[in-house]
């Protein structure tokens, strides 16, 4: 099965910036999307940055000119440069990928896995 770590989390200050990092590892064929979700205590999971089939990139609208989500296929790994933070911006950050892997029997199947979740804290 494909997996996903996160890493990058922490407490920052208003204004402040964080990199958050997801590495997958498993056996992997592709990595089709890629994106970063968000949850804040009390609310439900939202879309942050995604990148698509294809590379397009899309963001929510809370966080345009503020973060950025790229990806290093070679490392299958996708990051999350957080600036200009804010206290709106606290939440567990999930990453989540989805595309095709391979199975034991050497089959190409489809997959969806999740991170476990960083913690971002943001004061004021």
């Amino acid at each position: 099965q494909v997996q996903l770590v996160e890493s990058g989390g922490g407490l920052v200050e208003a204004g402040g910036s964080l990199r958050l990092s997801c590495a997958a590892s498993g056996p992997i064929v592709e990595l089709s999307t890629v994106a970063w979700y968000r949850q804040a205590p009390g609310g439900q999971r939202e879309s942050t940055a995604t990148v698509s089939e294809g590379g397009r990139i899309d963001y929510a609208e809370h966080v345009k000119g503020r973060f950025t989500i790229s990806r290093d296929s070679a490392k299958n790994t996708v990051y999350l440069q957080m600036n200009k933070l804010s206290p709106e911006d606290t939440a567990v950050y999930f990453c989540y990928a989805g595309g095709m892997q391979r199975g034991n029997d050497n089959s190409y199947r489809p997959f969806n896995s999740w991170g476990q979740g960083t913690q971002v804290t943001v004061s004021s």
